[in-house]
């Protein structure tokens, strides 16, 4: 499996030969250290955690120091772990760069999407109004809450007012549109999650469409 770390740079649209617009998002990928590599026998399941990006020493604490210099690695401001079928043809201080991907590859991206805050259940479940006339005064509220004096509680899982964001979402089967090893650019078709500069991780899909 290949796999990667990289940081969202943004979007933009390029045409391709026949001059039909494609939106691609911009991916700073790379390039990135193996800075452990964990297998069955030591650690119940095969694994490489990938370093990205670069960091000063003084912002480090010690644990990490040691972590990186056990490795012989700079220290790394970004970590991120992969599992992986089989870790035999990887070692501790291996370079991966961009180029591992090449264009039409299908890939997956995680990132952390972007935060909201305090939503109501109209933006944060999709739900409908009510009438906003004739003096209904029932506009954007959350609905009933169900039973009264039995159970006489709110039900798990009712969908209410609340954090919105902030969360883990992985997008698949996304297409390499181009990558640029001179700029450690990967450019993907589509959209991904997260903020301009936030971090994803990168690797081959899982449920690659034949």
């Amino acid at each position: 499996m290949k796999t990667l770390i990289g940081k969202k740079v943004g979007m933009t649209q390029i045409f391709d030969e026949k001059g039909n617009v494609i939106p691609v998002t911009v991916i700073e990928a790379g390039p990135c250290n193996v800075v452990q590599v964990k297998t069955v026998e030591t650690d119940g399941y095969n694994a490489i955690q990938l370093g990205f990006g670069t960091v000063k020493e003084h912002k480090v604490n010690k644990p990490v120091k040691g972590h990186f210099a056990k490795a012989k690695i700079t220290p790394m401001k970004h970590l991120r772990e992969f599992r992986v079928e089989e870790v035999s043809s990887v070692k501790v201080g291996d370079e991966i760069k961009v180029d591992t991907f090449a264009q039409g590859d299908s890939v997956d991206i995680q990132g952390i999407t972007k935060g909201k805050g305090f939503q109501g259940v109209i933006k944060r479940h999709g739900q409908s109004r009510g009438p906003m006339g004739h003096g209904s005064m029932y506009h954007r509220r959350p609905g009933s809450m169900g039973p009264t004096s039995t159970p006489g509680r709110v039900f798990k899982g009712k969908k209410l007012p609340g954090h919105m964001g902030v969360d883990t979402v992985t997008i698949q089967n996304l297409q390499v549109v181009a990558v640029d090893l001179d700029k450690n650019a990967l450019l993907v078709k589509g959209s991904v999650p997260g903020n301009k500069g936030s971090i994803l991780k990168i690797k081959t899909s899982v449920k690659a469409s034949k």
